[in-house]
């Protein structure tokens, strides 16, 4: 199978994760980075244009053929948007949403109107189109605000806005940039931040765990304390994260099949306010279920890549947990260059890149 934004921390958690899956599964990485390719560790991997690219497809399905591949897995949100929006011409299949669900759950304002409208916990929104929506987000929310662009990943363009001036600027800074992304303002979330891994066949949720992130990678470089990716994260078993989560996915699409990752913030109630789904890709550290259902329970069922791949062949998998499919209290510690650590019950259970010891 083919995973693209192979050279990534994504797609390589993702080839990782079959790497210890029951069977072989033979990986082509692909990635538009002359450098990070060297980091994929799939079987054989081929650098191609950036997915923006007219040629892009056609590159891709050049490797298809020659490879023979069945499968592929687009890991990064831009590649998932242009091969979603193009799987009628690629030479082999994928498992995604509908075009429509993609995006949708690319589209941060959207997808927010549709949980209100439904009655999902989530944080209002306010479409920036001028200085009045600024001063308008103010009365409504109060102090902060939440600005961040309507699409992308990471945290793009996100930060707590403490007054209209903050505010104003903050999006002037990004358009003298040359960054003609479209803002949006939302009701601040300060509590804790969940995460709930889901897979999906056709509208039936297959298996989920949600974990909570405690620490980012670099906090300090971004303003608003978070940079898209944790340092320090822990499996958690909460009711509410998994009703709401599931709720939000079927508000959505309720045929969803595929990957929903979803990001959750708590309000001030202590409500998870679910504030995007990424469809169609996995989170940044899928190794980390993976490693813990190898080294935890000794066996595979929380491997999700390996599961989603399963699925995506139509091949029979085990009857699972719809939720919890990991014992709570799992700790992966990670930072640049310090492969990342699985902790459970203070003691270290193994370290990525060491797992066959």
């Amino acid at each position: 199978m083919m995973v693209t934004g192979a050279g990534g921390p994504a797609g390589i958690n993702f080839i990782m994760s079959l790497k210890i899956a029951p069977e072989r599964i033979y990986t082509i990485g692909i990635d538009a980075n002359s450098y990070r390719i060297y980091l994929s560790p799939a079987d054989i991997s081929y650098i191609v244009p950036p997915a923006t690219a007219s040629s892009y497809i056609d590159e891709l399905n050049d490797i298809i053929c020659k490879e023979r591949v069945d499968l592929v897995h687009p890991q990064p949100d831009i590649e998932v948007k242009v091969i979603s929006e193009n799987r009628d011409k690629l030479k082999c299949n994928v498992f995604l949403p509908s075009k429509r669900t993609i995006a949708i759950c690319q589209d941060k304002l959207r997808a927010t109107e549709i949980w209100i409208r439904k009655g999902i916990p989530t944080a209002k929104v306010i479409k920036i189109e001028s200085e009045k929506d600024i001063e308008k987000a103010f009365e409504v929310f109060g102090i902060p605000i939440w600005i961040r662009a309507r699409h992308g990943a990471g945290g793009r363009g996100s930060t707590p806005a403490y007054n209209k001036e903050m505010a104003i600027n903050w999006v002037r800074y990004w358009r003298n940039r040359g960054k003609e992304w479209e803002f949006i303002a939302q009701e601040y979330l300060g509590g804790r931040n969940f995460a709930f891994h889901s897979i999906w066949k056709e509208g039936e949720l297959i298996t989920s765990m949600a974990r909570e992130r405690l620490e980012y990678i670099y906090p300090h470089l971004a303003p608003s304390g978070i940079t898209g990716t944790p340092a320090v994260q822990r499996t958690i078993h909460n009711e509410m994260v998994n009703k709401i989560a599931t709720e939000a996915v079927l508000a959505i699409d309720p045929n969803f099949s595929g990957i929903a990752c979803v990001d959750m913030r708590e309000n001030r109630e202590g409500v998870p306010c679910v504030t995007e789904i990424n469809a169609g890709r996995m989170f940044t550290t899928s190794f980390f279920f993976s490693f813990a259902s190898k080294k935890l329970l000794g066996s595979y069922i929380a491997n999700f890549p390996y599961l989603y791949v399963k699925l995506a062949y139509n091949e029979r998998i085990p009857d699972l947990p719809k939720y919890n499919i990991l014992p709570e209290g799992i700790y992966w510690i990670r930072h640049i260059d310090a492969p990342g650590r699985l902790v459970f019950n203070g003691k270290v259970l193994g370290e990525m890149y060491r797992f066959y010891g």
